[in-house]
């Protein structure tokens, strides 16, 4: 199916947060006296990676890893619409358990979209969120399988209420009624992890393509026309599952973007202001609790 590629008058204009923008073991890493570890600067502070976007009346969660706790109360997050994977990963999925206090406070579970091999792994590591008889408390999600075709989240109209009963658990009742319904497109952009296929996703004006290093020939078309393009970028020189510097630049040069972020950044790199110096000017390293 041709996909509608938007142009710059109709494109729809989205807002987004990054909640972190560190690698699998964030920056600084336990126990390491580097340069970059060790900086002063609060911009080399870097939880695992995670953005919070603002798109067309709705708020959309991209991954929800090991500090998504703290990324929730230091971004002052009461409620997210949809929660986003990319992929499997502990460190895009480990916080998953603390979607519990949105389920207490909102009275309903939680939408998650992901590929079927995702929630077939969250089976695994949370087993306890699938059970038939839930241990009282666990979270309640409502999982969507996506794969790399548009698809659309809806957010508002009716919903199972849950409402907590001390010593047992959430007691279920009568569909309630939220605000009135909305929705939106989302499209996502394939790419791979060395072997692993992972998403990145395209918000109107804006898309995130994280945990990559190669992405194939024909997604490139749902790239064109971008405002902000998000791309991570690990270290200099080859990675076996990550763009490199270089490589990260390479793609954000083939995609054109007005403006371009690196995300999922290492200590290997330079401090971020050392980093930005050597870059073009429409490139720049994305930092935590920036929004574009």
């Amino acid at each position: 199916q041709k996909l509608h590629i938007y142009n710059a008058k109709g494109m729809k204009k989205a807002r987004l947060t990054f909640l972190g923008t560190g690698t699998s073991q964030g920056v600084p890493m336990i126990g390491c006296g580097c340069d970059v570890c060790r900086s002063k600067d609060p911009r080399d502070k870097r939880l695992r990676a995670s953005v919070l976007v603002d798109y067309e009346g709705l708020r959309i969660l991209v991954d929800a890893g090991p500090d998504f706790r703290q990324q929730m109360l230091r971004a002052g997050v009461s409620h997210v619409d949809a929660i986003l994977l990319t992929h499997n990963h502990k460190d895009h999925t480990g916080g998953l358990d603390d979607i519990r206090a949105f389920n207490y406070l909102e009275k309903k579970a939680s939408e998650i979209y992901c590929e079927k091999y995702v929630e077939d792994s969250l089976r695994m590591e949370y087993g306890y969120a699938f059970a038939e008889k839930k241990y009282p408390g666990a979270p309640e999600w409502h999982v969507h399988n996506i794969d790399s075709k548009p698809f659309t989240i809806h957010s508002g109209g009716p919903y199972e209420v849950l409402t907590w009963e001390h010593g047992k658990g959430y007691i279920r009742s009568m569909a309630g009624h939220d605000e009135p319904v909305k929705s939106v497109e989302i499209v996502p952009i394939r790419g791979m992890h060395y072997k692993l296929p992972v998403l990145g996703f395209r918000f109107g004006n804006i898309a995130y393509c994280t945990d990559m290093n190669h992405i194939p020939e024909e997604e490139f078309e749902k790239l064109q026309g971008l405002d902000h393009f998000i791309i991570n970028c690990v270290r200099r020189g080859r990675h076996i599952s990550h763009f490199s510097l270089e490589g990260a630049l390479k793609v954000a040069e083939r995609v054109g973007a007005k403006h371009t972020w690196l995300t999922h950044l290492s200590h290997q790199l330079p401090r971020y202001e050392e980093l930005s110096a050597e870059l073009p000017p429409h490139i720049r390293p994305a930092y935590d609790g920036l929004t574009i």
